[in-house]
């Protein structure tokens, strides 16, 4: 996998959106097409946090994400991201959960070159225990911000949604992408649900990965 793109953050995936951001004008134009302007389309310049930036990443490892090698590409789009935010030396703390169990396996810290070693002994199986891996994310959020209340906090959550969970959304997250695994013919669409839940972006792994 040769790299990612970083979503670009709209109006609607800008948590508590702070007076005075500049809006991308172009992006904006785009998004809007024919259609009459709403906050929808606003696009906005993306600004450096004076305080750094924190990824967040909660991983799906329940049973369903071993069809079609969903966890495999996850892990995948997983350590490209790892590697752009070591670029950007960005922090980054991951959250894997599946079966009963919802574990910080990594940071927050700043990634080095091994993310991806570190990551092949994650394995899968079991139920989606969504709620408690939310809860765990949200908990290095809240230490995040108590350590370093000026740093961006982004929460990225890999997962095919096929859990019963509805968890509310995590209070210090400043931006959310729910990554949708999902994959078959008959789709439930929780990720998405999810993402207008939380007023968040949703996206697939193909609209991150880099051609």
């Amino acid at each position: 996998m040769s790299g990612v793109r970083w979503p670009h953050t709209t109006g609607a995936a800008t948590h508590g959106s702070k007076p005075g951001r500049r809006i991308d004008w172009p992006s904006t134009l785009t998004a809007k097409r024919r259609e009459h302007l709403t906050p929808a389309h606003l696009r906005f310049v993306r600004e450096a946090s004076k305080g750094g930036v924190l990824h967040c990443f909660v991983l799906d490892c329940s049973g369903s994400m071993l069809s079609g090698q969903q966890l495999a590409l996850a892990k995948g789009l997983l350590v490209a991201m790892l590697d752009q935010a070591c670029t950007a030396r960005a922090e980054a703390a991951l959250v894997c959960f599946g079966g009963m169990r919802a574990d910080v396996r990594f940071g927050p810290a700043v990634p080095r070159w091994w993310n991806e070693r570190w990551l092949q002994p994650v394995g899968g199986g079991g139920g989606t225990p969504l709620g408690l891996g939310i809860s765990r994310a949200s908990h290095v959020l809240e230490r995040a911000a108590r350590s370093k209340p000026l740093q961006q906090r982004w929460l990225w959550l890999l997962s095919d949604g096929r859990s019963g969970d509805l968890p509310l959304r995590p209070a210090l997250a400043d931006q959310i992408v729910c990554v949708d695994f999902e994959r078959g013919a008959v789709r439930l669409g929780r990720c998405e649900q999810l993402a207008r839940a939380w007023d968040a972006l949703c996206c697939t792994p193909e609209d991150l990965i880099a051609s």
